[in-house]
């Protein structure tokens, strides 16, 4: 079975980016805009096997993204990494408080990136 992987990033070409690398290596891609877009798309959808969010979005920032994931307990063991430029160790903490389970930093080498989200979603 297909896995489907949600990514949130406010950037269209991340987003085109993340589509070009995940579907190529197998994965069902859903997309969504900010971190509210994210929380409603994961719903609709009726979930993923792993989600990737950026944490500097307009409306609802990845850290209220990842909250609201784990407040759902349909999602409450459902990977999320977060993808972003910033490397500073107390976003790397709170994003962990706040649920998340890796942390890449972009720009992103895409075997990498293929290769965390087989890790977790295994």
């Amino acid at each position: 079975m297909t896995k489907t992987v949600l990514t949130v990033d406010d950037s269209r070409t991340m987003r085109d980016m993340l589509l070009l690398a995940l579907e190529g290596a197998g994965y069902r891609v859903i997309q969504a805009e900010d971190g509210v877009h994210g929380l409603e798309v994961l719903a609709a959808s009726g979930g993923a096997d792993v989600v990737i969010t950026d944490i500097n979005m307009p409306r609802m920032d990845g850290f209220g993204f990842i909250q609201g994931v784990r407040s759902n307990p349909a999602y409450d063991s459902t990977p999320v990494l977060v993808l972003t430029t910033e490397s500073d160790a107390t976003k790397k903490a709170r994003a962990r408080e706040a649920g998340a389970t890796g942390w890449i930093v972009k720009p992103f080498d895409p075997a990498k990136l293929v290769d965390a989200v087989r890790r977790v979603a295994a």
